[in-house]
């Protein structure tokens, strides 16, 4: 009987993985919600306005990578093997993605020409631009926790390929222990100047075990 445990081993993997791709997928939905960067302009012919730019104004991706992640979750249940790696290797390209975007707020020097270019905002009216933080910082635990389920799932993927592997291993080797013991046996009868196909009989005859004292 094979061992149990492998297998609960691999749905608790599995489970982790789950368990962090539904908290990604959370903080990318409220990445999209929350304020990126505010855009200042005043024309001269009114009142300053601002315009405020969401996740998913800045990114539209964030969303539909958060449900990427969600049909990943579910789609671990289902599959098995290189599937499953797969699927650890989809996680982690949609985590380098969501990681970009979030790391690409704090390292462009300026923001303010695409802000206001996605605010529909001329340039000229622009009086300056001001980053919120806590969106990205919501996509960079998104893409820390992606990266890490895509890590979770790589190994409950090789986990059960090393399950359903062992038994065809272990019947290789028996059939190998197998075939060379019958050659080491058609030697010995050999060395012994028996013929080593006189015993060879059909399955259920009776055997001859002494077919010298035959006329005795």
């Amino acid at each position: 009987m094979a061992d149990p445990r492998p297998d609960r081993r691999t749905r608790l993997m599995i489970g982790i993985a789950q368990v962090l791709l539904v908290t990604a997928a959370a903080a990318l939905w409220a990445a999209a919600r929350l304020p990126w960067v505010i855009v200042r302009s005043f024309d001269g012919l009114g009142p300053p306005a601002s315009v405020t730019l969401t996740g998913a104004a800045w990114s539209t991706a964030l969303r539909p990578v958060a449900l990427l992640l969600l049909a990943t979750a579910a789609a671990a249940l289902a599959v098995r093997g290189w599937p499953l790696r797969m699927l650890a290797v989809l996680a982690a390209g949609a985590s380098l993605a969501v990681g970009y975007l979030a790391v690409s707020l704090w390292a462009v020097p300026d923001v303010a020409a695409r802000a206001a270019d996605l605010a529909h905002v001329p340039l000229l009216t622009l009086v300056g631009s001001e980053r919120r933080y806590a969106g990205a910082a919501a996509a960079l635990a998104a893409a820390v926790c992606t990266v890490a389920a895509a890590a979770v799932l790589m190994r409950s993927a090789s986990a059960s390929a090393a399950k359903y592997a062992a038994p065809a291993l272990r019947r290789s080797m028996a059939g190998r222990d197998d075939a060379e013991m019958s050659e080491r046996m058609i030697w010995d009868a050999l060395d012994q100047g028996r013929d080593p196909t006189d015993h060879v009989s059909e399955p259920g005859a009776p055997q001859d075990h002494d077919s010298n004292t035959e006329g005795r």
